[in-house]
């Protein structure tokens, strides 16, 4: 089994990325940005754009390895989890990444380390990791500006145990008073 072809393909040859930077530009088109937003499960992405810097680092302890600098830019439609009403959530966000060899990705819980991309061929996807980018970008619980919970739902607990829960929370219950 293949997988699909990517929503937002933009495809740089592996020798064309040397120790010095190259840049790329990627825009999506409004048939890109219909695919974008049906892969991520959005109302609409409006508007996508990203701007990759490419260098092979000098002292890269793995063969093959390229660090990419970017920035996103995206206009996007999103569903409120509050409300469901739909609203517009522009995104700027720099990131970096590094494109390994597959098979040499290394297994890093440090959260400041940057994400690695394993690539085969000899060429990078750079659309299809800047549509990556973005979904770890988007917030998974959208709120609109402004939007709160309906009261009954940010009162004190009810139901059997509501008793218990103001006991514990009581200066008495802590040897006070």
């Amino acid at each position: 089994m293949t997988n699909p072809p990517p929503e937002l393909s933009r495809t740089v040859a592996l020798d064309r990325i040397r120790d010095t930077e190259y840049a790329m530009h990627i825009m999506a088109d409004a048939d890109e940005c219909n695919a974008i937003a049906g892969r991520l499960m959005e109302p609409a992405v409006e508007s996508f754009v990203c701007d990759f810097v490419l260098h092979r680092p000098a002292a890269s302890s793995r063969a093959g390895e390229i660090r990419a600098e970017g920035r996103l830019q995206a206009r996007v439609r999103r569903e409120c989890v509050v409300s469901l009403d739909v609203f517009t959530s522009e995104i700027d966000e720099r990131f970096r990444i590094s494109f390994v060899p597959e098979g040499s990705e290394i297994e890093n819980e440090d959260p400041e380390s940057d994400d690695e991309i394993p690539y085969s061929g000899a060429t990078l996807d750079l659309g299809d990791a800047a549509v990556e980018q973005l979904a770890l970008i988007l917030d998974p619980y959208p709120r609109k500006p402004g939007a709160e919970l309906p009261a009954e739902l940010s009162e004190e607990p009810s139901g059997p145990f509501a008793a218990l829960s103001k006991l514990a929370r009581s200066p008495k219950a802590d040897g006070e008073g």
